[in-house]
Protein backbone atom coordinates (compact mmCIF):
# COMPACT_ATOMS: atom_id res chain seq x y z
CA UNK A 1 0.00 0.00 0.00
CA UNK A 2 1.46 3.37 -0.96
CA UNK A 3 1.82 6.25 1.42
CA UNK A 4 -0.50 9.17 0.70
CA UNK A 5 1.41 12.38 0.04
CA UNK A 6 -0.46 15.69 0.24
CA UNK A 7 1.44 18.62 -1.21
CA UNK A 8 1.65 21.26 -3.90
CA UNK A 9 3.32 20.95 -7.28
CA UNK A 10 5.02 24.31 -6.75
CA UNK A 11 6.35 23.53 -3.23
CA UNK A 12 10.13 23.08 -3.01
CA UNK A 13 9.88 20.88 0.09
CA UNK A 14 7.32 18.68 -1.65
CA UNK A 15 9.51 18.29 -4.73
CA UNK A 16 12.53 17.38 -2.55
CA UNK A 17 10.46 14.87 -0.59
CA UNK A 18 9.03 13.24 -3.73
CA UNK A 19 12.51 12.96 -5.21
CA UNK A 20 13.87 11.30 -2.06
CA UNK A 21 10.90 8.94 -1.80
CA UNK A 22 11.25 7.90 -5.44
CA UNK A 23 14.99 7.30 -4.97
CA UNK A 24 14.20 5.10 -1.96
CA UNK A 25 11.67 3.11 -3.97
CA UNK A 26 8.74 4.11 -1.74
CA UNK A 27 5.35 3.87 -3.44
CA UNK A 28 3.59 7.25 -3.24
CA UNK A 29 0.01 8.27 -3.97
CA UNK A 30 0.61 12.00 -4.64
CA UNK A 31 -2.36 14.31 -4.16
CA UNK A 32 -2.21 18.02 -4.86
CA UNK A 33 -4.01 19.88 -2.08
CA UNK A 34 -5.37 22.52 -4.48
CA UNK A 35 -6.75 19.97 -6.94
CA UNK A 36 -7.69 17.10 -4.63
CA UNK A 37 -8.02 18.68 -1.18
CA UNK A 38 -7.31 16.85 2.07
CA UNK A 39 -10.01 14.83 3.84
CA UNK A 40 -11.24 16.45 7.06
CA UNK A 41 -10.43 13.28 9.01
CA UNK A 42 -6.79 13.36 7.84
CA UNK A 43 -6.51 17.00 8.89
CA UNK A 44 -8.09 16.25 12.29
CA UNK A 45 -5.75 13.33 12.81
CA UNK A 46 -2.73 15.48 11.94
CA UNK A 47 -3.83 18.20 14.35
CA UNK A 48 -4.31 15.59 17.10
CA UNK A 49 -0.84 14.16 16.48
CA UNK A 50 1.10 17.38 15.90
CA UNK A 51 -1.02 20.30 17.10
CA UNK A 52 -2.65 23.01 15.00
CA UNK A 53 0.41 25.27 15.29
CA UNK A 54 2.51 22.71 13.43
CA UNK A 55 -0.11 21.85 10.81
CA UNK A 56 -1.14 25.42 9.87
CA UNK A 57 1.55 27.45 8.11
CA UNK A 58 1.14 30.84 9.73
CA UNK A 59 4.12 32.22 7.80
CA UNK A 60 2.48 31.63 4.44
CA UNK A 61 1.25 34.29 2.06
CA UNK A 62 -2.21 32.73 2.32
CA UNK A 63 -2.24 33.24 6.11
CA UNK A 64 -1.08 36.84 5.81
CA UNK A 65 -3.87 37.56 3.32
CA UNK A 66 -6.60 36.31 5.70
CA UNK A 67 -8.44 38.79 7.87
CA UNK A 68 -8.69 38.26 11.63
CA UNK A 69 -12.24 36.90 11.40
CA UNK A 70 -11.19 34.21 8.89
CA UNK A 71 -8.19 33.24 11.05
CA UNK A 72 -10.57 32.47 13.94
CA UNK A 73 -12.29 29.66 12.00
CA UNK A 74 -11.92 26.09 13.17
CA UNK A 75 -8.55 24.79 11.84
CA UNK A 76 -9.92 21.94 9.69
CA UNK A 77 -12.52 24.16 8.04
CA UNK A 78 -9.90 26.87 7.53
CA UNK A 79 -7.46 24.50 5.79
CA UNK A 80 -10.20 22.97 3.66
CA UNK A 81 -11.24 26.45 2.52
CA UNK A 82 -7.60 27.48 1.97
CA UNK A 83 -5.54 24.32 1.19
CA UNK A 84 -2.16 26.12 0.87
CA UNK A 85 -2.40 26.98 4.60
CA UNK A 86 -1.37 23.43 5.45
CA UNK A 87 2.33 22.90 6.09
CA UNK A 88 3.64 20.58 3.44
CA UNK A 89 4.06 17.85 2.73
CA UNK A 90 1.56 16.06 4.89
CA UNK A 91 2.25 12.35 4.56
CA UNK A 92 -0.21 9.70 5.70
CA UNK A 93 1.75 6.57 6.58
CA UNK A 94 0.42 3.02 6.20
CA UNK A 95 0.09 2.67 10.00
CA UNK A 96 -2.19 5.74 10.18
CA UNK A 97 0.37 8.19 11.56
CA UNK A 98 1.11 11.42 9.73
CA UNK A 99 4.22 13.49 9.18
CA UNK A 100 4.31 17.22 8.55
CA UNK A 101 7.03 18.95 6.54
CA UNK A 102 10.25 17.46 5.25
CA UNK A 103 12.52 17.56 8.27
CA UNK A 104 14.62 14.89 10.01
CA UNK A 105 11.60 13.61 11.97
CA UNK A 106 9.59 13.08 8.77
CA UNK A 107 12.51 11.36 7.04
CA UNK A 108 13.05 9.12 10.08
CA UNK A 109 9.37 8.14 10.18
CA UNK A 110 9.76 7.00 6.56
CA UNK A 111 12.98 5.11 7.27
CA UNK A 112 15.07 7.64 5.36
CA UNK A 113 16.96 9.10 8.35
Amino acid sequence: MPIIFYGLKSCDSCRAALKALAAAGIDVDHRDVRDDGVPAETLRQSIEQHGADKVINRRSTTWRELDDKARENEPVALMQAHPPLMKRPLILLADGRTTIGWDAAARNALGLG
